[in-house]
């Protein structure tokens, strides 16, 4: 299973590292083990790069939950750490999103995988440091090969504080 973290405020902690550093600890206390994970990139903030830059990373899991339950463990962990819906592509101090649960399909409600994902390098890039040929269950490309065809935050690279 993949997750991606993401964020752009630090919220309560000193700093987006450690927030994310947190979060990634907080996965297991939900029933999701990490067996891997990437290092954080930085990337401009979307839409508007005059926002706070965004720092994300993958997180490899293994769990017995469903999909959806899943995904309402990870909304629960943003909710803990202060996540506020509001606007679409809003601040955020964690942003966690299921871009694949094994090789499921489907769509409603939850859509997995994440269908956005692949266009994405600050998802694409860290898994393919992490699982450089993990498959996307839809369209057969390894994390890699999307990596290096992404086409939206083109401007992501793994960051050195």
């Amino acid at each position: 299973m993949v997750v991606a973290l993401g964020c752009n405020l630090p919220g309560a902690y000193t700093s987006r590292e450690a927030l994310l550093e947190a979060a990634v600890a907080a996965l297991a206390g939900e029933g999701l083990a990490v067996v891997a994970r990437s290092g954080w990139w930085t990337s401009a903030a979307w839409p508007d790069p005059a926002g706070p830059a965004y720092l994300n990373g993958v997180a490899l899991v293994e769990t017995d939950l469903s999909p959806a339950e899943t995904l309402a463990a990870l909304h629960r962990i943003e909710a803990e750490f202060g996540r506020a819906r509001s606007e679409r592509n809003a601040a955020r101090t964690l942003d966690l999103d299921l871009i694949a649960h094994g090789r499921t399909v489907t769509d409603g409600n939850l859509v997995l995988p994440h269908p956005r994902a692949h266009e994405r390098l600050f998802v694409m890039g860290p898994l393919a440091e992490v699982a450089p040929d993990w498959a996307h269950p839809l369209l057969g490309e390894s994390a890699a090969a999307l990596a290096a065809s992404a086409s939206v935050g083109a401007d992501a690279k793994p960051h050195h504080p």
